[in-house]
């Protein structure tokens, strides 16, 4: 199967690898990053959520991309759209690991996943899972025009609620025109 692979000015989106799984460990580990996405995990349970992920990606055809510097080949986190058995709706999510937040890598990573969804995929609409107390993942999602529907959920497989955000693929379009 080819896997698509999105380029922005300072990122490489694809297909996560196995050699992927250790930066991922080590970021789901760390508190502060862990904290809103279902908590530190230890090596063998995040085994297994990154295999999950390559799963999504065999069934659906998409998933969470890797996300790696260009310039330095480095691993950052894992962005992408995500629909997995019993989500309200299709997703674009992003989790960043510590050291690279505060450097725009989530919206600029999450921008083309948005062009990717709403261009290739076809979505008529997407949301992003938000913990009420995630102000940082909020303005990710302010910036990219999603607003927060009032609406809370219970994440399912997680016991953790949280408030949907969202789009559609217009509201994207005429979000992206001013961002260029």
């Amino acid at each position: 199967m080819d896997h698509p692979r999105i380029e922005t000015e300072r990122l490489l989106l694809r297909y996560p690898e196995e050699q992927d799984f250790e930066p991922l460990a080590e970021m789901m580990q760390d508190e502060d990053v862990a904290r809103f996405i279902g908590g530190v995990q230890d090596p063998a349970i995040t085994w297994r959520a990154f295999c999950s992920l390559l799963g999504h990606w065999q069934l659906r055809g998409y998933g969470f991309f890797s996300v790696v510097d260009k310039a330095s080949g480095e691993w950052l986190g894992r962005i992408g759209p995500w629909y997995p058995h019993l989500w309200p709706q299709p997703e674009v999510g992003w989790t960043i690991k510590r050291a690279a937040w505060g450097k725009g890598y989530a919206p600029e990573a999450a921008a083309a996943c948005l062009d990717f969804v709403f261009d290739t995929l076809d979505w008529p609409s997407v949301i992003h899972l938000i913990d009420q107390k995630n102000t940082p993942s909020q303005a990710v999602a302010r910036k990219l025009g999603s607003t927060d529907s009032g609406q809370e959920v219970e994440v399912p497989g997680f016991g953790i609620k949280v408030n949907v955000w969202g789009q559609t693929a217009d509201e994207w379009r005429a979000k992206r025109a001013t961002l260029r």
